[in-house]
């Protein structure tokens, strides 16, 4: 009886890094290669990857990989993929058209084959069949993917809109006939899984942003992800209404707006757009600036207009600015802080505390219970979720009648083996670890190297330099102390010139013992020298015992 592996790769008992891998008659599906962002101590970390090992050591297995949507989750890492690896990449035009911009950022080439939903496609041993859903970005789909093992249908991400801004809902038809067929295994988002209800449609938002365009009497700044193509329409068209023209900050909106143009994803009445550079022409009652930077990014373009130092935006009393997000956990206290600033500067500020100005892409538990009942599956593994998202999917599968022991809640790099009667977990694991790009440097900072930036942030640096003689190794001058992060030393002189002395006698102990091995006296002068600090300041600073041979 032929046999499936499961193995996710990334996405379980976190929000991102999405990945995962089908496995049967020795060859292999990749679903998804999207990357997360760093936790807030990962210092200095860009992004974060999955883990490749387990492909690079089985590449002659691999047959291709289909994506379902073109989120950074989804989509990120696969650059870093393409550059240890060579395999043909599937998915909707969108999807496709976003992959090539973020090859074009890494100077790569890929081999992009383009689908569409209700496609069918055969790699190695799995036929694939591609069906419409509806997401937070268009061209989104969720994969029915038949196997010698038996039918897997992976959701993808999705939530159930009745009133999509494009008109085309999901498939419920397709999705009652596979059901109906059968499904062994379905893998589904679990990311609003703790939420009740259902997920309110995109309809909402369209019409909050109607009622804004149509009261606004000054300029209109509104900063929303640059890949939700359909919010950007729906600006678009009630600025057409009101007879605002339409400018766009930041590099990201910039190349999605051109893109999803060229692929008719957006439908802009000739001379709506006006360049950024040529909106001070413009009175402030016919113009709306979309922007970047609704998750208060650093660097973003609102966050430099709200800081005063965007090159072309300069904030004014009165502007109104809207937030169309909420803000992604851990990015709270950044979208406060740049609310905080455009309020002080005298603008109006909407955001999703105070009108519904955005709505999730994820589905809730009422939509949920709906796909389970349409789709009927043997087994189910929730993806796409922290363990608490997951437990609670699981849970509520229970709650449709499910057996307990045909759901499955996996870690990244579990195994689990599925027939088309039976599934179990393998005692076997692939490795998933989480791969830490910074800068051009990927996979090599690990938990070593975060742990002294941890320490570096929190308690600074000491340096101890000391210059020793070659042939009697004695020390010729030094020990002299240099602090960075640790003390401002023209205000603690006494502190320092103490800790100069406390490495003086420890370098001064080596000599009496005879000892000349460098590493122990380091570490000698380490030792001392730290619990001095310590009992001082409380602190532990990183000490860093320099010697220079004369």
């Amino acid at each position: 009886m032929p046999h499936l592996k499961v193995i996710p790769i990334g996405g379980l008992n976190e929000i991102g890094k999405n990945m995962t891998l089908l496995e049967c008659d020795g060859q292999i599906l990749i679903v998804d290669c999207g990357l997360s962002f760093p936790e807030d101590e990962m210092y200095g970390i860009d992004i974060v990857i999955p883990d490749f090992t387990y492909l690079i050591e089985n590449s002659e297995k691999i047959v291709g990989m289909v994506i379902t949507h073109g989120h950074e989750d989804h989509i990120g890492a696969i650059p870093y993929l393409l550059k240890k690896l060579k395999l043909p990449i599937y998915g909707t035009r969108l999807t496709l058209g976003l992959v090539e911009n973020k090859l074009k950022e890494h100077r790569i080439k890929g081999d992009l084959r383009t689908i569409e939903a209700g496609d069918k496609i055969k790699l190695g041993c799995f036929d694939i069949e591609t069906i419409r859903t509806t997401h937070s970005i268009a061209d989104a789909i969720c994969l029915a993917i038949d196997t010698p093992a038996g039918m897997v249908f992976h959701s993808g991400d999705f939530k159930i809109d009745y009133t999509p801004v494009d008109g085309e809902p999901i498939d419920f038809c397709r999705l009652a006939e596979l059901g109906k067929r059968g499904v062994t295994l379905m893998l589904c988002d679990s990311t609003n899984a703790l939420r009740p209800g259902f997920t309110a449609s995109e309809k909402v938002v369209g019409e909050t942003i109607e009622n804004i365009f149509r009261t606004a009497k000054t300029r209109i700044i509104i900063a929303t992800f640059s890949s939700n193509v359909h919010r950007v329409q729906k600006i678009i068209e009630n600025a057409v209404k009101v007879g605002r023209k339409v400018a766009i900050s930041g590099r990201s909106m910039e190349n999605v707006v051109a893109l999803a143009i060229e692929l008719g994803y957006l439908n802009i009445p000739e001379g709506t757009l006006v360049d950024l550079k040529m909106i001070r022409n413009i009175p402030d009652d016919k113009l709306v600036i979309i922007t970047t930077g609704s998750q208060g990014e650093p660097m973003s373009a609102l966050s430099r207009i709200a800081a005063g130092e965007h090159r072309s935006v300069k904030l004014k009393k009165g502007d109104m600015v809207v937030l169309s997000s909420t803000p992604v956990p851990g990015n709270e206290k950044t979208v406060s802080n740049v609310v905080n600033k455009l309020f002080e500067k005298g603008a109006e500020v909407i955001y999703s505390d105070i009108a519904d100005i955005h709505v999730s892409g994820h589905a809730c538990q009422e939509e949920l219970k709906l796909l389970h009942s349409l789709i009927k599956p043997k087994f189910f593994m929730p993806v796409h979720g922290e363990y608490r998202h997951l437990i609670r999917h699981a849970r509520l599968a229970e709650g449709l009648g499910m057996k307990k022991e045909n759901i499955f809640i996996l870690e990244n790099g579990d195994i689990l083996d599925v027939t088309k009667r039976s599934a179990h977990m393998l005692k076997e694991k692939a490795e998933a670890d989480a791969i830490l790009v910074d800068g051009l440097g990927v996979g090599d900072v690990g938990n070593i190297v975060l742990r002294d930036r941890k320490m570096l942030s929190e308690s600074g640096l000491i340096i101890v330099v000391a210059a020793i003689e070659k042939e009697s190794q004695t020390v010729v001058s030094g020990p002299d102390i240099i602090s960075r992060g640790f003390v401002y030393v023209r205000e603690n002189e006494p502190l320092m010139d103490e800790a100069r002395k406390v490495a003086e006698k420890a370098l001064e102990k080596c000599q009496n013992k005879k000892i000349k091995d460098w590493n122990n006296m380091k570490s000698q002068v380490r030792d001392s020298l730290g619990s001095y600090i310590y009992d001082r300041t409380k602190r532990t600073p990183i000490i860093l015992p320099i010697f220079l041979e004369v």
